[in-house]
C-alpha cells in the first residue's frame, strides 16, 4: 500500500481528508501560486495543482501517492484570488451580491514510483443573495478570510449570504472528496 502524501497546508483539506478516514501525511509544498494571467482556463489551475504536488516529489522516499490541490472563485470568467486586505475582502465580497460565481478545484495525484500524473477540475456553482456592506464589514470582522479565495469559506458563511449551491459542496470548502475518492480508486 502507498502512503499518501498530501502537498498543502490547507485546514480544510487536511480535515476533509481525515473524515473521508485516509491515513496520510502532510508536506507543505514550495511552489509560488502566483496567478499572472487571471482569464480562467482548466489548464492554469490544473498546473498549479500538478507543480504543488511535483514540489514535494523529491521529498518523499518510499511509495506514495502525493496529492496537490488548488481552488479558485470565478465571476464572469476572471479568476479571484485571496484578499489582500480588509478593502479587498470588502470589494470582493461586494462583487458576489447578488451574483452567480464558480468555484473551480484541481486535484493532482503523482504516483512517485512511476511518475504517472492524474489530475481532474471539479466546477461547483455559488449565487449569493444581494448582500448589505454591513453583512460584508460583519462577516470580515469575525471571520477574517484572508486565506481564501473569494475572500469567503463557504463552511462559516451566515445562512443570509448564500441562495444556491449547484454541485459539490466539499468542492467549494476546497477539496472535492467525491472526486478524489473516485482518482483513488481508479488508481
Amino acid at each position: 500500500m502507498k502512503k499518501i502524501i498530501l502537498a498543502s497546508t490547507s485546514p480544510r483539506r487536511k480535515q476533509l481528508l481525515k473524515d473521508m478516514g485516509i491515513d496520510f501525511k502532510i508536506i507543505a509544498p514550495e511552489y509560488d501560486e502566483k496567478i499572472t494571467d487571471k482569464h480562467f482556463s482548466d489548464e492554469i489551475i490544473k498546473n498549479i495543482a500538478v507543480n504543488k504536488a511535483k514540489s514535494v516529489l523529491y521529498k518523499v522516499k518510499e511509495p506514495s501517492l502525493i496529492i496537490g490541490s488548488d481552488t479558485v472563485v470565478i465571476i464572469n470568467g476572471i479568476i479571484t484570488g485571496k484578499p489582500k486586505d480588509k478593502n479587498d475582502a470588502f470589494n470582493i465580497l461586494k462583487s458576489l451580491s447578488g451574483i452567480k460565481h464558480s468555484v473551480v478545484t484541481s486535484i493532482a495525484i503523482i504516483d512517485s514510483e512511476t511518475g504517472k500524473i492524474f489530475c481532474e477540475n471539479t466546477r461547483s456553482e455559488i449565487e449569493f443573495n444581494p448582500l448589505s456592506d454591513e453583512d460584508i464589514k460583519n462577516y470580515i470582522e469575525n471571520f477574517k478570510p484572508f486565506d481564501k479565495a473569494g475572500a469567503y469559506g463557504i463552511q462559516e458563511l451566515p445562512t443570509n449570504f448564500v441562495k444556491e449551491i449547484t454541485g459539490d459542496f466539499d468542492n467549494i470548502v476546497g477539496f472535492p472528496t467525491k472526486t478524489l475518492k473516485k482518482m483513488l480508486s481508479d488508481m
